[in-house]
Formats: structure tokens, sequence, C-alpha cells
């Protein structure tokens, strides 16, 4: 079975995350050699059908990819960037680390800086959170009424709604990492002076609200999982595998989508002449 069937998450039917083991290998590569060996193997063919998505825009196709990373700290949504990126041309992607909303972007709606965000044709945006903080943050911390919390779900299907109508192929991922391998994570930074930069004492108090978290993603999951945008839970525990799910998910998205590169419209014998008369 393909990453995208057996990663997909349940439609139509209530998600308990506790019922997906985040150190789990549900398919691919058995350990970490064997997945780190497969993972190379497969960045060569992400490479060639980027190029091709790329070469295609140039003759007017509109379609793009969007991979969106939502996760709870240190489940290495940075990490799978930096991971994403080294497969890919860095000058076809378009990045985005989405953080606490500026006060320009508080006078907005709240899609609007993800707007603003969105891949160009031909390229891959990869947001690292996304629009999804809205209904996840926000719910936990009780940012906004729930009456206009609740009404971000319809609003975010209608947006991915017409970002499906107008070429995006959209890539939602939930890392799924475990409450005790997020100790275990945040222990290796306290530990390592030269990862003090990656820690926040807020991330302790953030770990007192895991229930609330699990419940606010249970309900992203389930709200907003169009068939334009499906979910993808991938265990998170296992950092060689997060890379490989994600990049085997990429790639069977970029397959289905099998751009091709534009025929020239021009006369090649008769260029390749004039270029040896030169």
């Amino acid at each position: 079975m393909s990453a995208r069937e057996v990663l997909r998450a349940p439609v139509g039917t209530t998600i308990d995350l506790a019922d997906f083991d985040p150190a789990a290998i549900p398919l691919g590569p058995a350990d970490k050699a064997a997945g780190s060996a497969a993972t190379s193997e497969l960045a060569g063919r992400l490479a060639s059908l980027q190029e091709r998505l790329y070469a295609a825009s140039t003759a007017g196709d509109r379609r793009r990819l969007l991979l969106v990373l939502q996760g709870m700290d240190t489940s290495g949504k940075g990490g799978t960037v930096k991971h994403v990126i080294g497969m890919f041309n860095p000058s076809g992607c378009r990045i985005r680390a989405f953080k606490a909303p500026t006060p320009e972007e508080q006078r907005h709606p709240f899609l609007w800086r993800v707007r603003k965000s969105l891949p160009q044709p031909g390229e891959i945006g990869i947001f690292d959170r996304s629009h999804y903080e809205d209904v996840l943050i926000a719910r936990v911390r009780e940012l906004v009424p729930r009456s206009r919390l609740g009404r971000r779900y319809s609003q975010i299907n209608r947006f991915e709604e017409s970002l499906a109508d107008d070429g995006v192929t959209i890539v939602k991922v939930f890392l799924h990492i475990g409450y005790e391998e997020q100790r275990k994570r945040l222990l290796e930074r306290l530990d390592n002076p030269d990862k003090h930069w990656k820690f926040n004492a807020g991330d302790i108090e953030e770990r007192g609200a895991w229930p609330a978290y699990q419940a606010a993603y249970e309900l992203a999951l389930e709200r907003c999982a169009g068939e334009g945008a499906p979910w993808y839970i991938v265990p998170a525990d296992r950092k060689w595998y997060r890379n490989w799910a994600v990049s085997k998910l990429l790639l069977e998205h970029l397959e289905a989508m099998a751009p091709q590169y534009p025929k020239g419209d021009f006369d090649v014998e008769e260029c390749r002449k004039r270029l040896l008369a030169t």
C-alpha cells in the first residue's frame, strides 16, 4: 500500500490520537540504516519532479504543491523543513515559519497572512506551522471567543477547497510525537549548551496543556479533512522514519500530479543549424 493510503487520517469518524503509536513503523523501511538509505534513494526522483513542475509553469501550468507541517513542540517541524529543502532546489521553494501574529497581521482576518505566503505556480511551498494555529493554540489558550473559533473550521475548509480548485496540491502532515519522547528531546536541549537557543522555559508550561492540545488537534483532524486536503498522521518519535515518511508522501503526490516538460515552440533542427554556423 502507498504512504498516502496508510498514513491518511480517518475521515468521517472520531479521532483519538491515543490510538496512533508515535513510535510505529506502519510501512516502509524497518530500521534507521534502511530508512536513511531509502530516503536517499528518493532524492533524485523528487528533484526531477520538482524541476518538471517548475518547467511546466513556464508554459502556463498553474499547479504547485504546499506542504503543511503541524505538531507539538519538538515534533520535528524545523528538522523536516531542513531535510525536505535538502532534496529540492531551494530556488523553487517558498518557506514560511508562522510565529505569533504581528500587530499588522492581527488587524486582518486570520487567513490574510497565509494567503500572502502561498507558493506561486511551479513552486513547492512549505509551512512550518500554519493557519491551523488559529484553531489550536487559539483554542487551548482561549485567545478568541468559542463562537468565532467554531467558524474558523469552515473558513479553513473553504479556503483549502479554493486552493485545490486553483491547482494547489495540499499535503497536510501532523507530526505525531509521544509525551515521553517530547520530555526526552527537551532534556537534550537543556543538557547541550549549543541547543539552549532552542529551549524556551514556556515549553514546560505548554506540556501541562498536553491533553488540551491533543484534543485540539483531534478536532482539527476531524473537521478539516476535505477530499482535496486530507490529513496524514506521521509517527514522529523516530526522526529517520519521520523524514522518510514525509519524503515518500511528497513523492507520491508529485507523481500523481505528473508534471511534464513543455514542448519547445521552435524548430529544433533549424536552431541547431544556425547555432553550428556561428
